[in-house]
């Protein structure tokens, strides 16, 4: 029989607030912990139907999925063909197709030309960079150091005798469309990082860094902004206000400028807060960064940095020197910056490369044509679903559990599972899976993607029960009213049946 005492207590070990953490932390990792439960799965679909009819979300929708990966056999069901807003959970599907057709050791490049001819140390003409959609031009992979990838390429003109230019920089990012922002895309959403615009041609995620403090000598807030650009023009318009009173910041930027209004309050003798702000065209905007890091290097340029499209007559590549290739990290590295941040501006990118690789012209519509195939290997019907992003940003996602679940498992039986699985959040450790079921069972073993947009929260991936049988599981719920929290603590809860689950 099902120990349901045993239950009750994880359930209050979970829950409870009024211990303090020194005990919370005794409670949950001493080996005094009870034993795992022994049950049965009709046993354990009655307690997930007793989870998810909590009266909390007697107005919104639970659609669950949980299977064997060992027998196939059903650990629950529920409304798990019904279509649901994903949120990030479309991650998975971009990720996996992106490994299937790309590869794990896959790299975005970008290619530096030189359209012209040398005079000595000058170069008579343009520097064209052609943009491969790389996303990885920042200072994430260089230990924050946002310059590194531009004084590399200063470093390599350079090398070959280039100290002058008397012509452009001009980024080319015509492998890409210019449509930046995503169909279903919340136009208030479009100041900030997490709806950066994509392009072939990117630098620091399409955005710049705002970091507020204030001045100790004028008790004045002040902004420094990285990279240190003029690209951007700031307005300043945040009040100082007394250490014991609320502060808060937002930015922005008004459309189809770059002109960032920074406005709210902050406390006088706090630590710095940092923020921020998506950039308009950021094809110009990684020429003129580019453009500038020369000149500190020491190379003169005449010329202007200028976006292809203000470029008039055709480049032809073919008549052009090649100067170097700029590679990216592997693509198994690149997706766990998409699952574990849940970096949305990386997940657009890598939808519209995959359009490149696979249809010539890196699009959304090419993409989601490609990832569509994919789908279909996996007994998916792709017109059974809707995608039109590669982030799930959109309201216009919808998938349901079985499809999440049907990717996870065509995923542990490929070759990329490996890569597929060390880019998911890890519960209580990393990621957006942090904070959440630590110091439980459940840390260290749920691997799982998060998904969160207003009134839907979602969790999908791999747990192991206490038998260290594989399962897969998607959660997600959608039209809720309540606190999210509570959301997750009804996700949470499951995914710490799942692990105390061992089998009579």
């Amino acid at each position: 029989m099902l120990n349901k005492f045993y239950f009750l207590f994880i359930v209050i070990i979970f829950f409870t607030s009024g211990f303090s953490q020194e005990k919370k932390n005794l409670i949950v990792s001493s080996d005094t912990l009870p034993n795992y439960s022994y049950s049965t799965i009709p046993e354990f679909w009655t307690q997930m139907d007793d989870i998810f009819n909590d009266p909390n979300f007697s107005n919104a929708n639970w659609g669950v999925l949980i299977q064997s990966l060992e027998t196939g056999e059903y650990f629950y069901r529920r409304n798990e063909d019904k279509l649901f807003h994903p949120a990030s959970n479309m991650k998975l599907f971009t990720t996996a197709a992106g490994l299937i057709l790309l590869g794990s050791e896959y790299k975005f490049s970008t290619s530096v030309f030189m359209n012209g001819t040398m005079d000595g140390s000058i170069l008579k003409g343009n520097l064209i960079i052609q943009g491969g959609g790389d996303p990885t031009i920042s200072g994430r992979f260089y230990n924050g150091d946002v310059y590194k990838v531009f004084n590399n390429w200063a470093d390599s003109l350079l090398a070959f005798g280039i100290d002058e230019i008397e012509g452009n920089i001009i980024g080319d990012d015509n492998l890409f469309d210019d449509v930046g922002l995503g169909s279903g895309w919340s136009w208030d959403y479009e100041t900030y990082w997490f709806s950066a615009p994509s392009g072939a041609i990117s630098f620091n995620d399409n955005c710049v860094d705002l970091v507020v403090s204030v001045d100790t000598v004028t008790n004045q807030a002040k902004i420094k902004i990285s990279p240190d650009t003029k690209y951007v023009t700031l307005v300043n318009d945040l009040s100082v206000v007394s250490k014991d009173t609320t502060a808060l910041i937002d930015v922005y930027r008004e459309r189809g400028t770059n002109i960032i209004n920074i406005f709210g309050t902050v406390r006088a003798g706090r630590d710095s807060i940092k923020t921020y702000a998506t950039v308009n065209n950021p094809t110009q905007y990684a020429m003129v960064v580019l453009k500038e890091v020369l000149e500190r290097k020491g190379i003169k340029v005449k010329g202007y940095a200028v976006d292809i499209d203000d470029v008039e007559g055709s480049i032809d590549f073919s008549k052009m020197e090649q100067l170097f290739v700029n590679y990216s990290l592997p693509l198994k590295d690149i997706i766990k910056v998409i699952n574990k941040s849940s970096q949305n501006f990386f997940a657009e990118q890598l939808l519209k490369i995959i359009g490149l690789e696979e249809e010539g012209y890196g699009t959304v519509e090419n993409g989601v044509k490609a990832v569509s195939g994919v789908l279909n290997e996996m007994g998916i019907n792709p017109e059974s679903l809707v995608m039109v992003d590669g982030s799930g940003l959109s309201r216009l996602d919808l998938v349901s559990p079985r499809h999440v679940v049907n990717i996870l498992n065509f995923m542990y039986k490929s070759n990329y599972y490996i890569p597929f699985f060390n880019s998911l959040p890890i519960a209580g450790i990393d990621g957006s899976l942090g904070t959440r079921m630590k110091g439980t069972r459940a840390e260290n073993q749920v691997r799982a993607k998060t998904g969160y947009l207003a009134y839907v929260r979602s969790l999908s991936g791999y747990a192991y029960t206490g038998d260290n049988e594989p399962i897969a599981f998607s959660i997600i719920a959608n039209n809720f009213t309540v606190p999210v929290k509570l959301a997750e603590n009804i996700q949470d809860l499951v995914c710490l049946r799942l692990v105390n689950f061992r089998r009579k």
